[in-house]
């Protein structure tokens, strides 16, 4: 009869139970870089005893060196400011930045709850007229105060998904005939090359005249500020995936090409089984840049063309010339930037869950 010894069998349950920790926490490392928390990843293995020293370094090198070069920026932006004097005084620094930052939250807060409270005045006011069987004097009164930082944020954030959105549509169709024709290809060619270096300060007011003839009603879906801004990002943003999207389907190993041949599929068999699935991680690559290059361009076309969002706040603030201004528009630099990282990580979760690829 055979016996096992019970420290042995103690041993190899602690190291299954550690190989299942660290199973879970590679598992759980491939949304930490999704999200830009990789640093977690070495915390969670030197907890789990993976080698300190080693996961020590690496969260150095992932955290620390990070944190360091943030300080470094924020010293040096602290002690330059202030020798920086500009037609509204000093450049702020990152104490003055904060304060304002916290100012415009406590501004949206008293301005969201100003137009909770007119609403609730006109819903009281209707109901009054209905009780009184006067209902066919009821309205809708829209709300006309100033929109909050908030508002403009969220402005912003659907013109360019907006923009975004309808530049995917054209584009990857565009691109898999490009890549999938030499002919094709031939004849959009010359047209990204022509198109794709123009900048939207360009397109703008073509686009501003073409809507306003086009587009006559006051009162349709979309206001046609919101069109003008949208159609700008998506003249600009829609040539990464294109182009991408060609490259990508162009790409796609020749021996795939010769099966479904052999296997007789139709294009439409063949495009959504061979074609999309090869080619993904270079389309969701365009799709990145796309709307990166549809953020900034964003931006810009709010503000030269004062249509509302961020762009007409920075323009805004600018014109304003208070002593606040420069610290607004600071803060406002900082929300697009990080917005921007946000609006890139979300692109890169949906990589991540449609493709096999470990490209960031």
């Amino acid at each position: 009869m055979t016996t096992v010894d019970p420290d042995f069998a103690t041993q190899q349950g602690k190291e299954a139970r550690r190989a299942r920790l660290f199973s879970r926490i590679t598992t759980a490392d491939k949304w930490f870089q999704v999200l830009g928390l990789a640093w977690l990843t070495p915390m969670l293995r030197a907890a789990a005893g993976d080698n300190p020293r080693a996961q020590g370094k690496e969260l150095w090198r992932l955290a620390g060196v990070p944190l360091l070069a943030i300080c470094a920026f924020l010293l040096m932006w602290g002690t330059l400011a202030p020798k920086v004097q500009t037609s509204l005084g000093a450049v702020p620094g990152p104490a003055q930045v904060w304060e304002e930052a916290v100012n415009l939250h406590q501004d949206a807060q008293a301005k969201a709850a100003k137009e909770l409270k007119f609403n609730e005045m006109v819903q009281k006011r209707n109901q009054k007229l209905i009780d009184a069987g006067r209902a066919d004097e009821v309205k809708t009164i829209a709300y006309t105060g100033a929109p909050s930082y908030y508002t403009q944020i969220w402005t912003s954030i659907k013109t360019v998904f907006f923009g975004f959105l309808i530049a995917t549509i054209i584009a990857v169709p565009l691109g898999i005939a490009a890549g999938l024709s030499p002919t094709a290809n031939a004849a959009l060619n010359p047209l990204i090359q022509i198109f794709k270096p123009v900048s939207p300060l360009a397109w703008l007011p073509i686009v501003t005249m073409i809507v306003s003839a086009v587009y006559v009603t006051n009162d349709g879906l979309f206001a046609k500020s919101f069109l003008v801004s949208a159609i700008t990002v998506t003249l600009c943003s829609l040539w990464p995936t294109l182009i991408n999207t060609a490259l990508g389907v162009a790409s796609i190993d020749k021996d795939l090409v010769n099966v479904s041949k052999v296997l007789k599929m139709n294009t439409y068999t063949k495009i959504t089984k061979l074609v999309l699935p090869s080619a993904l991680p270079l389309i969701f690559t365009g799709l990145r840049l796309s709307l990166g290059v549809g953020w900034m361009v964003l931006i810009a076309a709010e503000m030269l063309a004062q249509n509302p969002g961020l762009g007409k706040f920075v323009w805004d603030e600018f014109q304003n010339g208070s002593s606040s201004s420069l610290a607004r528009i600071m803060v406002a630099v900082f929300t697009i930037g990080i917005i921007g990282f946000l609006l890139d990580r979300v692109m890169y979760a949906l990589q991540s869950l449609f493709t096999f690829s470990n490209n960031r």
